[in-house]
């Protein structure tokens, strides 16, 4: 006797046993035969066919609308089957495809991976979490041999994998410069050359470069079509937009950045940030401005990175812990 035709014996006879006595008991052997079935890759329109065969022995008398509701069946498990087994691939396929995006996420986190610079002069704070498994937001730091620090974020227009790819690009750009090479517009001008030759079509970066003097506190900026950035004023408790006019990168190779300057006091903030924190999205609408700067000083009177994690878990927590977009946010603190 074939394995299938004892399989059909063994579930004639469940079936015959259990409408005569209704045990339970005989319900855990045909819960057995089911994880049988699946190991050896039965479908379930077989399934289905093994019952109605071994209810016509059962019940020999059964009426014809029964047996028409049987093969009505039969059709429909075949159909669930077959989608049963689509959606299986799917699923497996999407299982490798995280997996993939994990071990390139974590490869993303090495290779941006960058040293905040520690000065007797300034406190430096910084907070960047990707809304999804890659981060399109990017920030980076280059001290010079006299202690002058230059900064970087950054932003793509584009997500996943490829805006991961473009922030690895300009990565190993800007650790091509050499520290006597970190003037914002140079830096601006030649990283636009390098995105205009290498980015795919449709894909653009935002960036904001500084360059901090730490002997006179002066700070010079160029902006790539960046999120304006503020100072916030000490002695006066009030924000300065710090902004320069340029283009996107990779928009058009023939761009020359504006390069500006101000004067940083003691107590000072310099707050660098992204999109992901000025656009956050509460009840169907983004907050104002000036909402999003109010927070910000209402932790003004921490250490830097007190001020991004508070501002960061405020933003959170308003957001349901759900970012819908990467957040970066740096502060720069004078210290004297």
């Amino acid at each position: 006797m074939s394995s299938i035709e004892s399989d059909m014996q063994n579930y004639k006879e469940l079936l015959s046993q259990y409408l005569k006595t209704r045990d339970e008991a005989i319900l855990y052997q045909a819960e057995q035969f089911s994880k049988q079935s699946i190991q050896q890759n039965i479908s379930p329109d077989e399934i289905v066919n093994v019952h109605y065969e071994a209810l016509e022995e059962v019940m020999p008398n059964m009426g014809e609308s029964v047996r028409d509701s049987f093969q009505f069946l039969i059709e429909t498990m075949i159909s669930y089957g077959l989608a049963y087994q689509e959606h299986q691939v799917l699923r497996e396929k999407q299982i490798e495809l995280r997996s993939e995006i994990g071990v390139a996420a974590n490869m993303q986190e090495t290779l941006l991976k960058t040293t905040v610079p520690s000065d007797e002069k300034v406190d430096i704070g910084v907070k960047s979490v990707s809304a999804k498994e890659m981060n399109g937001d990017y920030h980076h730091f280059i001290k010079d041999e006299d202690g002058n620090i230059g900064i970087t974020i950054a932003d793509v227009i584009g997500k996943g994998v490829p805006a991961a790819f473009c922030m690895s690009m300009i990565k190993f750009a800007m650790e091509s410069f050499s520290e006597n090479e970190i003037n914002p517009q140079r830096i601006l001008d030649s990283l636009n050359r390098v995105v205009g030759r290498n980015l795919e079509e449709g894909m653009f970066v935002t960036m904001f470069y500084g360059f901090y003097d730490t002997t006179d506190h002066q700070f010079y900026y160029a902006s790539a079509g960046h999120e304006p950035c503020y100072i916030l004023r000490y002695d006066t408790g009030e924000f300065e937009e710090i902004d320069a006019k340029g283009l996107l990168l990779g928009v058009s190779g023939e761009v020359s950045y504006e390069e500006r300057q101000v004067d940083v006091r003691s107590g000072d903030l310099i707050i660098l940030l992204t999109d992901g924190v000025t656009e956050c999205r509460v009840d169907g609408r983004f907050i104002e401005q000036e909402e999003v700067l109010d927070i910000i000083n209402q932790f003004a009177h921490l250490d830097a990175q007190g001020i991004v994690e508070g501002v960061f878990k405020y933003f959170e927590r308003l957001q349901d812990f759900q970012l819908r977009d990467d957040f970066t946010l740096l502060v720069i603190k004078r210290k004297d």
